[in-house]
């Protein structure tokens, strides 16, 4: 056998662009122009949140921490792929794949737990809303945020150790533009159905059973709702549930169709295409869609540029 097949793999090079080799400078401004706005709409929120205390509920306490969850999740992917836009080789070291993989996986993950107890706080507050206070107290939300971590750090160990302990000795060429599992897999010279299958079961941990726990959130809350008697009241009730719905179904719905489907489904284009949405477009309407819809939060929000306006001395 030849040298060069025995040689591993010390670096990824990304190819997730290299069809849109005359647009890649485009492409930076436009993806440099959404991410620095992205950064901006999340500080926004999450210093108006901080600052005003109005705001200190259960609902921007989860939020906030969404936002954080947001800004941290495009920090692992999006400067990285700026870098590369303009650059000619276009790699990442070994190691570097994993921390990114690792941390990309932490961050979504933990996302997608997240979205499981902000489901529960909207149960509790329409279903009962007399012991909500109790029910939904600061160290409570606390233990649902570290529990969210607690689970996405241990999903995100379990699947890097899995595909970086496996061989890479042939093509280091990654038909996407950032260490994801399905292209980083494909790479590997072998895998075992072991080591697909784990990989699975870890991804319906992290996506069907919070969905089942929010679909079961949203059955209670639906019923809850219909009991209400007047149009006016069901409609405000249902109104503090539809930021959460909306993020709720981008997200799975972008994730599920990646990690979720039959290996003999995969596409790398396709997989590069949802990918840009869900690295950069969702982080950036996700915490838009809460705080624009919300009319407290509006108004927390021009308090403090009439209060940065006109400071008081």
């Amino acid at each position: 056998m030849e040298w060069v097949n025995e040689t591993l793999v010390r670096e990824f090079v990304f190819l997730g662009f290299s069809s849109l080799a005359r647009l890649q400078r485009l492409l930076f401004a436009v993806f440099l122009l959404v991410y620095l706005f992205t950064l901006g709409t999340n500080a926004i929120i999450i210093s108006t949140i901080v600052l005003d205390r109005a705001l200190h509920t259960p609902m921007y306490f989860f939020l906030a921490v969404l936002s954080c969850f947001e800004t941290c999740y495009t920090f692992v992917i999006v400067p990285k792929m700026l870098v590369d836009l303009l650059a000619q080789k276009k790699a990442i070291s070994f190691l570097g794949c994993a921390i990114q993989m690792f941390s990309f996986l932490f961050l979504g993950c933990s996302h997608s737990f997240l979205l499981a107890a902000m489901g529960y706080d909207r149960y509790v507050a329409i279903c009962d809303p007399l012991r909500y206070t109790v029910l939904m107290g600061f160290g409570v939300c606390v233990g649902l945020v570290a529990a969210a971590c607690a689970c996405g750090f241990s999903v995100s160990l379990v699947t890097t150790s899995l595909v970086f302990h496996l061989p890479f000795h042939s093509s280091n060429q990654l038909h996407h533009f950032f260490c994801d599992i399905s292209p980083v897999l494909k790479l590997a010279s072998h895998h075992s159905r072991l080591s697909q299958l784990v990989i699975f079961m870890l991804g319906v941990f992290v996506l069907v059973i919070p969905l089942l726990l929010i679909l079961v959130s949203y059955v209670h809350i639906i019923s809850a709702i219909l009991k209400i008697p007047s149009s006016v009241g069901r409609y405000k009730a249902f109104s503090t549930c539809a930021s959460h719905l909306i993020v709720v179904t981008v997200h799975y719905g972008c994730a599920s169709f990646i990690y979720l489907r039959p290996k003999s489904n995969y596409s790398s284009s396709q997989d590069a295409l949802i990918s840009v949405s869900y690295t950069i477009l969702t982080p950036l309407f996700n915490p838009m869609i809460y705080s624009l819809r919300n009319k407290e939060f509006k108004s927390a929000l021009r308090k403090a540029m009439v209060q940065m306006s006109y400071p008081v001395n």
